[in-house]
């Protein structure tokens, strides 16, 4: 089997004070500031709820499809998800845990001991946890900004 390679390509246009458009192509656009606790504004989403949520949301598409693949009868699935941002010695703040609390309803007759096994599967399975320690590049360019003539 061939190795595969996935891109995923977003842009983010800065709206002012601390806050940003965040776009990719075939989805809407997500306004995203930093919280209130970093001079941000509430009411918008944050890289650091994108953060909780990328993991929780992977955990979620996950188990359902290694349940449809077990033949898990799945008649609901919620969960809520919290991340632990500290301050690191020599590191500064960082993530330093995330917990997802998922509640899945069984259709009747259902196995709860496969249903176990496949959340097993699914938290090892995770490739958004996987990835989570994973290197950020920045390649940055810099303009500058035409003088206006007199």
């Amino acid at each position: 089997m061939g190795q595969e390679t996935h891109v995923y390509q977003t842009q983010i246009a800065w709206a002012g004070k601390r806050r940003g458009t965040l776009q990719a192509d075939g989805l809407p656009d997500l306004t995203v500031s930093t919280p209130p606790e970093f001079k941000g504004e509430a009411g918008f989403w944050t890289p650091e709820h994108l953060y909780v949520a990328a993991a929780e949301a992977c955990l979620m598409a996950t188990f359902i499809g290694i349940a449809e693949n077990s033949r898990l009868k799945v008649a609901g699935y919620r969960s809520s998800a919290r991340g632990s941002l500290e301050n690191v010695a020599g590191v500064g703040l960082c993530f330093k845990e995330v917990e997802i609390f998922p509640e899945v309803e069984l259709e009747e007759g259902s196995n709860p001991e496969l249903a176990e096994r496949v959340m097993a599967k699914a938290a090892k399975g995770c490739l958004i946890a996987n990835s989570l320690k994973a290197p950020v590049r920045v390649k940055a360019k810099f303009l500058v900004k035409n003088p206006v003539a007199v």
